[in-house]
């Protein structure tokens, strides 16, 4: 038995951030932000739009795609760094916005690697014989808390959501390995300061600006390339696969550089990556599900191809999963 995708979707904003709008707003250039990120453009969401608005309409393809009614989902995870409030989870409102009334639901935060330690939660759940569907989406707004004053953070973040609604499967396809880990020591190299129990919204916190994403960008990117080929290695040594197996490699979308370097080091033929950054920027917990949706969409994953999903973020955490893609 094992968890299988049955069906993904994604919702972006329409309203485009190009590079050229950045360069009048901080000291930056087009040439500057594509050589050292890979970036051209990103999504930003609408003043009167939140989390669960996109996280829902995101849900709700995956929903469709996947032939099943709201009402026979049994959990809901939702994977985000930018919820709706601190509570109720923004999964109860894409809940009561579905009309899921028989789905538990509760939020996950682990930064980036949100949406993967939210797909590794699906996979436990439903080995429980009263669990038959999960959906699990990972959604940003990511341009709330990006600070348009600092020229090295806010050519990076865009908003988007991703979704994915699993189930059972007896056949080949479906979840063969997930990998989850974190290191509390790098908690200083991402994060946003204020805004917690630990430093609680103020005018104070509000005038110094600790309410945006604070980034150590040199330290990020050195952790990023050693954790992404290490996560990709695990899973496929768990299976006896290597990486001229994957047909498929879907990172997180944060630098193009870590991307490449990746693929050199995993020796993964560049052809075999997704990639959506230069169209997207990160978009946190929503870039691989976003990636994988799109790849769907355009028949370029088909049914018996191997996907390799990794990720790294805030926390700093990590994490892959490893799918044969199809479903019984």
């Amino acid at each position: 038995m094992r968890a299988q995708i049955l069906g993904t979707g994604y919702a972006l904003p329409s309203r485009i951030l190009s590079n050229d709008e950045l360069e009048q707003m901080v000291d930056t250039s087009d040439e500057w932000i594509v050589t050292r990120t890979g970036i051209k453009e990103r999504r930003i969401c609408d003043s009167n739009k939140a989390a669960s608005d996109l996280g829902y309409e995101a849900a709700r393809m995956a929903i469709a795609r996947a032939g099943i009614s709201p009402l026979e989902l049994d959990l809901i995870v939702v994977a985000t760094v930018t919820p709706d409030m601190l509570f109720p989870s923004t999964a109860c409102l894409i809940q009561d916005m579905l009309g899921a009334a028989n789905a538990a639901a509760f939020d996950l935060s682990a930064g980036c690697t949100g949406f993967i330690y939210a797909l590794a939660v699906a996979e436990r759940y439903l080995v429980s014989p009263s669990c038959r569907y999960v959906l699990v989406v990972g959604v940003e707004i990511l341009s709330r808390i990006t600070d348009y004053t600092d020229r090295n953070t806010c050519v990076l973040f865009g908003d988007g959501a991703g979704a994915m609604v699993l189930g059972k499967g007896e056949g080949p396809y479906g979840i063969l390995s997930t990998r989850l880990g974190a290191d509390g020591k790098g908690r200083d190299l991402l994060y946003m300061p204020a805004g917690g129990s630990r430093l609680p919204s103020s005018v104070e916190t509000v005038v110094n600006r600790q309410h945006f994403i604070k980034m150590a960008g040199n330290e990020v990117f050195k952790f990023a390339t050693r954790v992404v080929p290490d996560y990709a290695l695990r899973v496929l040594k768990d299976v006896g696969l290597d990486t001229g197996d994957v047909d498929h490699l879907v990172l997180h979308q944060a630098n193009i550089r870590i991307l490449q370097a990746a693929a050199k080091r995993l020796r993964v033929p560049w052809e075999k990556m997704i990639v959506n950054i230069d169209r997207y920027g990160n978009m946190s917990s929503a870039t691989v599900p976003v990636a994988v949706a799109e790849a769907v969409e355009d028949n370029r994953i088909k049914t018996g191809d191997l996907v390799l999903m990794v990720a790294f973020g805030a926390g700093l955490t990590m994490g892959s999963v490893l799918v044969r893609w199809g479903r019984d």
